[in-house]
C-alpha cells in the first residue's frame, strides 16, 4: 500500500528541515544522502521519490536554511520595545547564536558556499541579503540613509558571527560580540 500524497509532503519536509540544520552546521558539501534520510526516518532507497539529485536537496535545503532567518530577525527586533534596531542587533550577536550554527542565520554560514555556488544558490542568498536589508532599513529613523546603514549593519553582523565562531580563544570571542554590538548600536 503507497504513502498518502500528504505523508510524502511530511517526509519531504522532514528531509529538508534536516539539511537545512546540516548544511548549516556542517557545509553543503558533508551531509550525506543515507545519514540525512536515516535521520528522517526514511530509507536511502526513498531519495528520490522526492528529489532529483543530492544537488537538488541540497539547493532546496539551503533556500530553506536562508528563509528561515527572516522570522527570527524579526523577533529579534520586536523584543526590545524601545529600539527595534538594538534588539535585532543583540539577538544577532548573541553567544547562543554564535554557539547554534545548525539554527542559526544561514547567511553566516553558507556565504563561502553561495560564492562558489550556481546562480540558483546566489539568487536565494541574494534574496535573503535583499531581505535582512529591507527589515533592517525598515528600522532606521532617517530614510535617507538607511540602505547605506543596513548594509553596513547586515555586513558587520555576518561579520562578527562568522569570525566569532571561527577563533579559537572564547574570550576573544565574547569581545568581538560584544565590541561590534556596542558599536553598532
Amino acid at each position: 500500500m503507497g504513502h498518502s500524497q500528504a505523508e510524502k509532503v511530511a517526509s519531504r519536509e522532514r528531509v529538508l528541515r534536516i539539511a537545512s540544520r546540516k548544511v548549516r552546521a556542517e557545509g553543503v558539501s558533508r551531509p550525506g544522502i543515507a545519514d540525512l534520510m536515516k535521520e528522517a526516518g526514511l530509507t536511502h532507497g526513498g531519495f528520490y521519490k522526492h528529489f532529483d539529485s543530492r544537488d537538488d536537496l541540497i539547493a532546496q535545503a539551503a533556500a530553506v536554511a536562508l528563509a528561515e532567518g527572516s522570522a527570527k530577525m524579526e523577533r529579534s527586533a520586536r523584543k526590545n520595545d524601545q529600539d527595534a534596531r538594538a534588539g535585532l542587533i543583540d539577538g544577532y550577536l548573541a553567544k547562543r547564536h554564535r554557539d547554534g550554527p545548525a539554527t542559526g542565520c544561514a547567511l553566516v554560514s553558507l556565504g563561502a558556499a553561495a560564492g562558489r555556488g550556481d546562480q540558483h544558490f546566489k539568487e536565494s542568498y541574494e534574496k535573503q541579503v535583499r531581505t535582512y536589508l529591507e527589515l533592517i532599513a525598515g528600522l532606521d529613523d532617517d530614510a535617507a540613509d538607511a540602505r547605506a546603514e543596513a548594509m553596513l549593519t547586515l555586513s558587520a553582523l555576518v561579520g562578527a558571527v562568522l569570525i566569532s565562531r571561527a577563533v579559537a580563544d572564547q574570550d576573544f570571542s565574547d569581545e568581538l560580540l560584544e565590541t561590534v554590538a556596542k558599536q553598532l548600536k
